[in-house]
């Protein structure tokens, strides 16, 4: 019976002795230490499993839940695992460091694009400012337009900012669908999609010094070359070129930007 016994304790040794060969699995019998001083050790992006490790004691000290690492390794139960084999920690392999970078470029890269976009728009604003179009009426006139109305109803979200990367305009929020009208009578110098950033826009002259210009909009309901008055529905309000449902609006003089909160009316 004795004899029995240390055989069964010897094959017993020699089957651990195997798990914890390289390839081999590691032993679930070995846990590993679980305190606080252990937890969350583990910082990177993946780990060798090391003779006597299991997932739980991995997982413990990388402070992630076992099933979770499990599901992440594609680590069927009973989760085991084997001398050598490279467990990933985290769901990109892309330290925290450089994801950072990462988010950094594309943070600057929308900036950049914006950046390009509001140019585009003082270009296309200047041109239609400096183009020698038919006139908006029989006389030429320059000078304040008269009679400036919100182009739509809504919260102002993001206001005016002069700074070089700043809103060249107002942001407002409101429906899909709802209406935009012209912000002052005048003649649409452009209708289109073109420029990047500002999804469906149109852009209204309303004299030789000021323009107005309308973004984001689902649907346009004039075209270019068409005379409007103050009040008259021009769009439909939309989210194009942005990611969610706004207008926003400029008031442009000789081509430059300024504040529509001086020349719209106090609500």
């Amino acid at each position: 019976m004795n004899h029995l016994r240390y055989l069964s304790v010897l094959l017993l040794l020699c089957l651990l002795q195997a798990c914890s060969r390289e390839g081999g699995p590691a032993p679930v019998t070995n846990a590993g230490t679980y305190n606080a001083e252990t937890r969350g050790v583990l910082n990177s992006s993946s780990y060798k499993v090391k003779k006597g490790e299991t997932l739980y004691s991995i997982a413990w000290r990388a402070g992630i839940d076992p099933e979770q690492l499990a599901k992440r390794n594609n680590i069927p139960a009973p989760y085991t695992i084997y001398v050598g084999q490279t467990i990933k920690l985290k769901s990109s392999g892309v330290k925290s460091g450089n994801a950072k970078t990462n988010k950094h470029k594309t943070v600057k890269s929308q900036v950049k694009d914006v950046n390009k976009s509001s140019k585009e728009l003082e270009s296309t604003s200047t041109k239609a400012y400096a183009k020698n179009s038919p006139k908006v009426t029989a006389k030429s006139q320059s000078g304040p337009v008269k009679g400036w109305v919100w182009p739509t109803k809504g919260n102002v979200i993001k206001g005016f900012s002069n700074k070089e990367n700043g809103n060249k305009g107002l942001d407002i929020r409101g429906r899909q669908g709802q209406k935009i009208v012209a912000s002052a009578p005048g003649r649409v110098v452009y209708a289109g999609s073109a420029l990047r950033g500002y999804g469906k826009l149109i852009i209204i002259k309303h004299n030789d010094d000021y323009l107005s210009a309308y973004a984001h909009n689902s649907r346009l309901r004039v075209k270019e070359k068409q005379q409007v008055v103050v009040g008259q529905h021009i769009a439909d309000m939309g989210d194009t070129g942005t990611t969610d449902t706004r207008l926003h609006f400029e008031i442009r003089f000789k081509g430059k930007s300024v504040d529509p909160a001086k020349y719209l009316p106090a609500l």
